[in-house]
């Protein structure tokens, strides 16, 4: 292959989308009249209209009267699908039911990209299976949100000058009835504007009576089995909202700090016998209960055996201890051990039998055992401490060292750990159950990777803090007796007046009983969530029997452990079966330069205003194109390139209506209807084109169906997305309009219109559940539609498909692009019509021919002017040659495309001015001085330059030399006309009656007219006025 055969085949190439902006319809009047493919061979199809009847229930609008899809009418699309009871599940399906519990997003939330994404995840496989066939299920719910709405709504009454304390316990609880029932619909509303197929009406609430009798139920249970109990532990205490707090509702954030290195003397030595702690917060240094040194640390053996004297305390004595537990590169080698407010240190203590001391009150001011320093708040007390250490002697340094500060998620404050009295789960034994389900393939996660985190997590799993210190939750179920001790009396009941009757069989008529003030975590009715809904603990309950266990349950990643393992551990203790056969675990999003998303760093997306600006369809789009478990980095970019896929469809939607026949035209649709494309017999009798596209829609359908059952929607939206607007967009529908505008044969026009609404219709459906409102409007808008596209069926997968046909049209689809990169590359006019000679084998040859009509159109041909051969045509050194595959390629008449000696002219002025870039470049390049200076990213840059400039100068070098050739040919082969032939034509005048009219070809016509624009025309000009 010569270099200038490269060029034009590899080099300047188009995408195929670039087909759809060369529209052949779309010429200018100025070039119809000499264009026989525009005028003569094709008519204009009258537009047809089913606005009206689409529009006539007010709720669809057709594409034919809006030039986009309006988003505002997403709302109306979804109120009709509601009042249609599309989203209720119907059990005359003869299937089993595809079911899924909403994760509840707190009542007191509002939209957020994480809700927006878990959403659009469970809305598409709902839609999915919906349209399979399967009675299906999406159980809507929000959750009481304990911490947060208790914190709502004292911040409220805090406004108006009201403390939680001053109304009581009871009339709280009412203030905050009153305002969830005032604000707890918002985030419902914002949930549904996304499209969520939710059976609304069976929509629960965390603290609604059914819910809140099977919390009961499942801590009266576990308690039974010994598997409740209650103790002081360690626990992340919330100084501010004066509660314990889960491990997920805990940030940790890198903080600048301080680290203090602190003398603590040994008991009996000299002055000189101490050891020096680095300690970040010296205030605990009043539970100090031992000092740790490790065993092989020699600096410090002799003082192991011996005691310290804790400072500030007044003499208090604590053991020096050796344990391979302390790092001896750490600050001094020397720990501090305080149990009482340390996670670590308490496991230690604990190992090594250490009493536990608490310096802390709940409020996060010093107690009593910190002598002068109780009541003084902690951090007051560190900056008091440190100046008396600094006084005594006792303080060493402070230096700067950076924190991984635990701060509350609701609060914002700083985390104490502490030792609190709470109740406990017991998660061994459940634990072992839930990790046996996952090992017997009873449930499978999704992505593989996070079964091994779920199985690492539930092996090494602890036991669970399930109080919290609040008014609004599940009040805990355990009464006591007034004057008896709590820990060791007291009664647990599903009611108050049971726990009395319970207190009086056990102690006497005359007995009190006052119940325990604190309520459940959050997180234990949520971990009864996908049974709780359904009806449990009456499992003779209708939807229980018919929907329990669930089959999937959608949610993040980070929520595996808080949520998602507790929730089977729960569902296989009180049912006996995992709750959900699946675990879909969806990434986080970020911002598009992978950050975090927070208010902090101003990078939060509202997914409302995203609504209102790219539209429901694209953000959703978008949003699924992620992988499973992997994070999302979403940007504009993304949005608008959606957007205008969006638009893409509406656009195509609009094409399809306006070639089909009209609604009255009843024959015209039995015809339509009457096509079936389900035989192969069928298939094999299509056009190429047509066949092509069925063909590529039926391997589209089967690869997508097996996508959405394997759980990858981002190859679902991708696989989707290549076919319509690689495929169907900016081939067949350009292709069809060789069909369409044809006046001679009726029959092939209803090829066309049949495989376009075939196409576009399976289209619809096979993106509905990603793209709900704008595939419905277009649904709605085609004619004869007997019911919704949301409860149509799914398209029938293993339909016939012809590979061989489908690479028959790869080569014309090879050919065309080879055409129009060659266009592309001489600067053709777009609207100009140029010749071309096809060269391949008999069989290419045949059916490429066979479809002149369709290349024509696509590659912008002289219909008159394309011929098809075995063999290289005579002026083939004067043409472009393209290869567009094995065995097939064009000659394209350079003279027909371009005015050669122009440019000639025009690449010599280019060539010239490359040749100065590349010498400047060169000769920084060969500066010792900018070797030795510059960086090397930057010489690095130049070279590359360099390189890329010396490439498309050689390019342009080989260009000129065959423009130049082929401007010699040209003179030559004019040279052999007549001159008579010439003054003919060019001087009529000159002509003599005697000498005869010589009629010229039409490509010698071309010829001269090229000829008369390049300076040989000239030569010939001065020999004929010498004449």
């Amino acid at each position: 292959m010569s270099l200038h055969q490269i060029a034009v085949s590899h080099s300047f190439l188009l995408s195929s989308r670039s087909a759809y902006t060369l529209n052949p319809l779309l010429f200018s009047k100025r070039n119809r009249f000499r264009i026989s493919l525009s005028h003569s061979r094709f008519t204009s199809i009258k537009h047809r209209s089913f606005a009206v009847a689409v529009s006539d229930n007010g709720i669809f609008t057709s594409p034919e009267l809006a030039k986009s899809f309006d988003f505002t009418s997403e709302e109306r699309i979804y109120n009709w699908w509601l009042s249609q009871g599309y989203f209720r599940p119907k059990f005359d399906w003869e299937s089993d039911p595809f079911v899924i519990s909403m994760p509840p997003p707190n009542v007191t939330g509002s939209l957020h990209m994480g809700h927006a994404m878990f959403v659009t995840l469970e809305d598409i496989m709902v839609r999915y299976h919906r349209m399979r066939g399967r009675p299906t299920l999406w159980l809507p719910g929000t959750d009481h949100a304990g911490i947060a709405t208790q914190l709502v709504v004292e911040r409220m009454l805090a406004s108006e000058g009201i403390k939680r304390v001053e109304l009581g316990r009871d009339e709280f609880e009412k203030r905050v009835w009153e305002w969830k029932e005032k604000y707890g619909g918002t985030i419902t509303n914002q949930i549904k504007r996304l499209g969520a197929s939710c059976d609304w009406t069976r929509e629960c609430f965390t603290l609604d009576e059914q819910l809140s009798r099977a919390v009961i139920e499942a801590f009266i249970r576990l308690h039974e089995k010994g598997l409740i109990y209650q103790g002081s532990y360690m626990v992340n205490w919330s100084p501010k909202l004066q509660t314990a707090v889960s491990d997920l509702e805990v940030e940790y954030s890198e903080e600048p700090g301080t680290l203090y290195y602190i003398k603590y003397r040994v008991a009996g030595g000299s002055r000189s016998d101490f050891l020096t702690i680095a300690t970040t917060r010296p205030e605990t240094l009043f539970g100090d209960v031992a000092i740790a040194v490790h065993p092989q640390d020699e600096r410090y053996s002799k003082y192991v055996g011996k005691m310290a004297i804790v400072p500030m305390t007044y003499g208090r004595h604590v053991p020096i201890i050796s344990d391979k537990y302390v790092d001896k590169d750490f600050g001094t080698g020397v720990l501090k051990i305080s149990p009482g407010h340390d996670h670590n240190d308490y496991v230690l203590a604990r190992k090594l039998g250490l009493p536990i001391l608490n310096v802390m009150n709940k409020d996060g001011t010093l107690n009593e055992v910190a002598g002068l320093y109780c009541g003084l708040d902690r951090f007051e007390a560190r900056k008091k401490l440190w100046s008396d250490l600094e006084e005594t002697d006792l303080a060493v340094k402070k230096e700067p060292h950076s924190l991984r500060v635990p701060r509350s998620q609701r609060g914002g404050e700083v985390i104490e750990p502490l030792v609190s009295k709470q109740w406990f789960v017991t998660m061994q034994p459940l634990a072992e159950k839930a990790l046996l389900a996952v090992e017997k393939g009873e449930l499978t996660i999704i992505p593989e990777r996070y079964g091994k985190i779920y199985n690492h997590w539930l092996t090494n799993i602890k036991d669970w803090c399930i109080s919290r210190q609040l008014w609004w939750g599940h009040r805990i179920p355990v009464w006591y007796i007034v004057g008896k001790d709590c820990e060791e009396e007291y009664i647990v009941a599903r009611s108050a007046e049971e726990a009395l009757r319970k207190a009086r069989d056990k102690y006497g008529k005359d007995v009190e009983v006052y119940q325990d003030p604190d309520v459940l975590d959050t997180w234990f009715s949520s971990a009864l969530w996908p049974f709780s809904t359904l009806g449990w603990p009456d499992e003779l309950a209708e939807d229980f029997k018919r929907f329990y266990p669930t089959t999937m349950l959608e949610t993040g990643h980070d929520i595996l452990f808080f949520w998602v393992a507790r929730m089977v551990m729960m569902g296989i203790e009180f049912t006996g079966t995992v709750p959900f056969s699946y675990v879909y675990l969806h990434g986080l999003i970020r911002d598009s330069q992978g950050h975090k998303m927070s208010k902090t760093l101003g990078n939060v997306i509202d997914p409302l205003d995203t609504i209102k600006e790219y539209g429901t369809d694209a953000l959703r789009f978008t949003l699924a194109l992620g992988t499973a478990g992997q994070d999302l980095n979403l940007s504009t970019e993304r949005l608008t390139a959606n957007k205008a896929f969006t638009n893409k469809l509406w656009n195509a939607g609009k094409f399809v209506l306006q070639v089909l026949p009209n609604r009255d035209n009843v024959s015209g649709w039995q015809n339509i209807e009457a096509c079936k494309f389900n035989t192969e017999g069928y298939l094999l009798r299509l056009p190429l084109p047509e066949c092509w596209v069925v063909s590529k829609l039926h391997m589209l359908i089967d690869a997508v169906t097996e996508s959405y059952n394997k759980f990858f929607f981002g190859d679902v939206g991708r696989e989707i997305y290549d076919f319509f607007w690689g495929d169907f967009a900016d081939w067949y529908i350009e292709a069809s309009k060789a069909r369409l505008y044809h006046s001679g044969d009726d029959s092939v026009v209803l090829v066309a219109q049949t495989v376009l609404l075939y196409v576009f219709e399976n289209i619809l459906k096979l993106l509905h559940p990603f793209m709900p409102f704008v595939t419905e409007e277009l649904w709605q808008a085609l004619p004869n539609r007997r019911e919704a596209l949301i409860i149509s069926s799914w398209p029938q997968t293993s339909l016939p498909r012809s590979t061989d046909l489908v690479k028959r049209f790869e080569n014309l689809q090879a050919l065309t692009r080879a055409i129009r990169n060659a266009r592309a590359e001489y600067s053709v006019e777009p609207a100009k019509r140029i010749t071309a000679s096809i060269v391949g084998s008999e069989e290419v040859i045949q059916y490429i021919s066979e479809e002149k009509e369709v290349l024509a159109l696509l590659s912008k041909l002289d219909l008159d002017n394309i011929h098809f051969a075995d063999s290289p045509p005579e002026d083939a050194k004067q043409s472009v040659h393209v290869i567009a595959s094995e065995g097939l390629e064009a000659y394209l008449p350079l003279a027909d495309m371009v005015d050669i000696s122009a440019e000639v002219l025009r690449l010599t002025k280019r060539l010239s001015k490359m040749q100065t870039e590349y010498e400047g470049l060169k000769a920084r390049l060969n500066s010792p001085k900018f070797i030795e200076k510059a960086p090397n990213d930057v010489v690095r840059g130049v070279q590359e330059k360099a390189a890329e400039a010396e490439e498309k100068i050689n390019l342009t070098k080989n260009r000129l030399a065959f423009l130049k050739s082929t401007l010699f040919c040209t003179f030559n082969l004019q040279r052999t006309l007549q001159f008579s032939v010439v003054r003919s034509i060019l001087y009529p005048k000159l002509r003599t009656d005697n000498e005869p009219r010589t009629q010229l070809a039409w490509s010698d016509k071309k010829v001269l007219i090229s000829f008369k624009k390049h300076f040989f025309y000239q030569i010939l000009l001065v020999w004929e006025n010498g004449r």
